[in-house]
C-alpha cells in the first residue's frame, strides 16, 4: 500500500506543478489537477480559488467500509499535504454518502459551501458541498470564450442552460438579449443569480422554466443568432413529457434549433455520451465542424470523454 502511495504523490505532484504553472500564467484560478490518472486512486481532483473540491468515483475496491474511511482519510492527507490546502478547505464528494464519516473530514460533508469563483473576469456561483456537480463545468472554459467573442449585439438562446456560464458569457460579450431554459427550478434561479452576480439583471435577459423537448416546438423561425445547446445523455425526469436519449434524438433536435436559428446563425452542440456518434446526413446545416479539441482547456487534455460541434445554418 505505502509503495501506491508513493506513486500517487509522485504522480499528484508531478502534474499539481504542470498544471499550476499554466493556470497562473493564463490567470486561472479554478482547474483540474487529476482525473484517475491512475486507476486504485479513483479521485477526480480540482481548485476553486484557494479550496480543493474532490470527487471519489465508485468503484468496486474489495475494502471493508472502515478500511476505505481509513484509506480515504490517508489520501486526503497527502492530497492536502502535494496542494498545500488545509483540511478545512478540501470538500470531498463520494458517489455514495456514507453517514458515519468520523475523521477530522466529517464537518466537510456536512457543512454547506458556497463560494464565488473568478473565470476571465467574470463571477460564478459555486457550490463545493451539496449537489454532485459544483455549478461550473471546468471543461467548457475554452468554448465559453468562443461563445463570448461571438455573442455581440446577438439574440442569444442557451438550452438545459443549468446554471448559466455560458449565459453569462454571451452578455459578457455584449449579446442584445440572452434566454436561458431549463427544466430545474434550481438550476435556472443560479443561472438567474449568475446573471445578477455579474450586473446583467437586465429584463432583456430572460429565464424560462421548461421541458427543452417540448419548448422547441414554440421558437418561432428565424428568430436567433446564437444558440447553446448541451443536452445530458439520458433524462428521465417526471416532469418531462418523453425521456431524452442524446444519441437518438440528437438530430431531430438540432434541426428544430436550426428552424429557430437565423440564416447563417450559429449553433453550439455538445454532449457527454462517450459513444457518440454525430448523425451529421441527417441535420440540416450548411456546415458542421467538430470543435472537440480545438476547446479542450489544458487540464483536459489527457482525458476529455465530451464532443463538441459548431454549426452553421
Amino acid at each position: 500500500m505505502e509503495q501506491k502511495l508513493q506513486m500517487f504523490e509522485n504522480r499528484l505532484t508531478k502534474v499539481f506543478r504542470h498544471t499550476s504553472k499554466l493556470a497562473r500564467r493564463q490567470n486561472i484560478t479554478c482547474y483540474r489537477v487529476y482525473d484517475d490518472d491512475i486507476p486504485e486512486f479513483p479521485f477526480s481532483i480540482e481548485m476553486y480559488e484557494d479550496h480543493v473540491y474532490i470527487a471519489e468515483y465508485h468503484r468496486k475496491h474489495g475494502m471493508e467500509e472502515d478500511a476505505h474511511e481509513e484509506w480515504l482519510d490517508t489520501c486526503l492527507e497527502l492530497i492536502s499535504k502535494v496542494l498545500e490546502v488545509a483540511p478545512n478547505k478540501i470538500w470531498v464528494k463520494q458517489r455514495q454518502r456514507k453517514e458515519n464519516r468520523k475523521s477530522q473530514y466529517e464537518k466537510l460533508s456536512l457543512e454547506s459551501h458556497i463560494m464565488t469563483a473568478y473565470e476571465a473576469g467574470l463571477q460564478f456561483k459555486v457550490n463545493l458541498s451539496d449537489y454532485l456537480d459544483t455549478g461550473l463545468f471546468l471543461d467548457h472554459r475554452t468554448t465559453r470564450s468562443m461563445v463570448r467573442e461571438e455573442a455581440k449585439d446577438k439574440k442569444v438562446l442557451n438550452l438545459f442552460c443549468y446554471t448559466g456560464s455560458f449565459s453569462v458569457y454571451a452578455a459578457a460579450g455584449g449579446a442584445a438579449e440572452v434566454t436561458s431554459v431549463d427544466l430545474s427550478k434550481t438550476y435556472l434561479a443560479w443561472a438567474e443569480e449568475n446573471m445578477k452576480l455579474n450586473g446583467f439583471d437586465n429584463p432583456k435577459h430572460t429565464f424560462v422554466h421548461a421541458d427543452v423537448l417540448q419548448y422547441l416546438d414554440t421558437l418561432k423561425l428565424n428568430t436567433y443568432d446564437l444558440v447553446i445547446i448541451d443536452p445530458p445523455t439520458f433524462s428521465n425526469s417526471k416532469r418531462m413529457k418523453d425521456f431524452l436519449d442524446v444519441q437518438r434524438d440528437h438530430a431531430d433536435m438540432l434541426n428544430k434549433v436550426l428552424l429557430a436559428t437565423k440564416k447563417d446563425g450559429i449553433v453550439y452542440f455538445s454532449n457527454n455520451y462517450r459513444r457518440f456518434v454525430l448523425e451529421a446526413d441527417k441535420i440540416s446545416a450548411s456546415s458542421i465542424k467538430d470543435i472537440t479539441n480545438q476547446t479542450l482547456p489544458f487540464d483536459f487534455q489527457q482525458k476529455m470523454i465530451r464532443k463538441c460541434y459548431r454549426l452553421i445554418k
